[in-house]
C-alpha cells in the first residue's frame, strides 16, 4: 500500500548542499519534497527547484520554526498522510526516512522522533553535547515531563492527524521544544528512533547552539 509522504526541508543559505539533499531523498523513495527557502539571498531556491523539489519562499528570514510551519501547511493542503522534517545541510541521511516512518506505518505511534543518543553512531562534538544538548534535554524533561533522549534533532516524522493537531507559534529554534510540548499536552503517541547525524565543519556551531538554549528559555518564560 502506497502512502503520500511529504518531506519538509527548511533552508536558509543552503545553495551548496540543498541540491544533493533533494536528489538523495528522491533516490531513497517515492516521496514528495517541499523546500521552504527562509529568506535566502543565495541560489537556494533555484538549486532546490532544479533538483526536483517544490519550493516555497519567505521574503524575509523568519526562522526554522516558521519555515517548518509553512511547509507543514503546504503538505497538509496537498494530501499528506505522513510528514517528515529534514535538514537542508546534508547532515541527515535519506535512508533514515523510512526508518522513521516504519513505526507510523505500523500504527505504533503518531510521531517518531530521531535521536542521536540511542546508540553511538553519531559522533557529536563534545562541547555541543555536554554544554548545549544535554542541558536542553534536562530542561525539556523538567518542564514537559517527556523522558526523551534528544530534544533538538530536526529529524522527525508525523502522521497527518498529529501534525494537524499541533499549534506552533515559535518561529525560531525553540520550535523543537514547542513540538514536544504539544505532544505532551495533547497526549499524542510517540516513539524515539536511533538516527545518525554526520557533522561537517560547516553547520550549527557553538554560538548557534547557545541561541537554541536562549530561545528555549525565553519560550518557557513567556509561553509556560
Amino acid at each position: 500500500m502506497e502512502h503520500t509522504v511529504w518531506i519538509i526541508i527548511p533552508a536558509y543559505h543552503e545553495a551548496k548542499t540543498i541540491g544533493a539533499v533533494v536528489r538523495s531523498i528522491r533516490r531513497s523513495g517515492e516521496y514528495r519534497i517541499v523546500v521552504v527557502d527562509d529568506g535566502s539571498t543565495d541560489a537556494t531556491s533555484r538549486v532546490a527547484l532544479r533538483a526536483g523539489a517544490h519550493v516555497l519562499v519567505h521574503v524575509v528570514n523568519r526562522g526554522q520554526g516558521a519555515a517548518l510551519a509553512t511547509g507543514t501547511a503546504y503538505a497538509l493542503a496537498h494530501a499528506a498522510e505522513y510528514l517528515v522534517h529534514f535538514d537542508a545541510d546534508g547532515q541527515h541521511a535519506a535512508e533514515t526516512i523510512n526508518v522513521l516512518l516504519e513505526p507510523l506505518f505500523k500504527g505504533k505511534a503518531e510521531v517518531a522522533l530521531g535521536s542521536r543518543f540511542l546508540d553511538n553512531s553519531t559522533n557529536l562534538p563534545p562541547l555541543k553535547k555536554w554544554l548545549i544538548l544535554k542541558p536542553a534535554i534536562l530542561f525539556t524533561r523538567l518542564f514537559s515531563g517527556m523522558k526523551v533522549t534528544d530534544t533538538h534533532n530536526g529529524l522527525r516524522a508525523l502522521t497527518r492527524h498529529a501534525a494537524g493537531r499541533m499549534v506552533l507559534a515559535h518561529d525560531r529554534m525553540a520550535h523543537a521544544s514547542e513540538i514536544l510540548d504539544e505532544i505532551s499536552a495533547k497526549h499524542i503517541s510517540y516513539t524515539e528512533v536511533p538516527v545518525t547525524v554526520t557533522y561537517h565543519t560547516r553547520g550549527q556551531g557553538f554560538l548557534q547552539g547557545c541561541a537554541i538554549i536562549k530561545d528555549l528559555f525565553l519560550h518557557k518564560l513567556f509561553y509556560p
